[in-house]
């Protein structure tokens, strides 16, 4: 998971509150989702629990991990948001780190998905949000793949 790993330079938290090595045997092979959401989107609190859904059911199978990346405007509304949520966490007070990632993966809506391959940190699926939405809701089809 060296490429995704790069990206984040440590800095990520499990649900302990602990930072996890993405360069680690355990993330090696995985598909790797950031999801860009906040507590005040009412999408995004909408789609959530869809994504969690989807999550609990075949991350084992697919070899899938979530990097949620909070957009929230304030720790609180952040941890009260996160605490439902199965996946790891970008930590929330790295707030420039976030900036970079949203630029980088042009986010410019959320909620929103990208997904990575975990090796290499390159792109697979950039709309995996309407994916999950509109296109394959049952994840029949995961890990989608964006048309180039």
């Amino acid at each position: 998971m060296a490429g995704v790993a790069k990206l984040f330079d440590g800095h990520i938290l499990n649900k302990s509150n602990k930072e996890v090595d993405l360069y680690g045997k355990k993330y090696k092979g995985k598909i790797i989702g950031l999801y860009f959401s906040a507590h005040w989107c009412p999408p995004c609190r909408a789609f959530t629990p869809l994504l969690n859904e989807l999550y609990n059911e075949y991350h084992k199978e697919k070899k899938f991990k979530i990097i949620f990346i909070s957009c929230d405007n304030d720790e609180k509304s952040f941890n009260s948001y996160y605490k439902d949520m199965p996946w790891l966490t970008l930590d929330f007070n790295e707030r420039k780190k976030k900036e970079e990632l949203l630029k980088k993966f042009h986010v410019n809506g959320i909620p929103k998905l990208v997904l990575l391959d975990g090796d290499s940190g390159k792109i697979i699926c950039t709309n995996a949000t309407e994916q999950i939405l509109y296109m394959d809701p049952e994840g029949k089809n995961f890990p989608w793949k964006s048309k180039k």
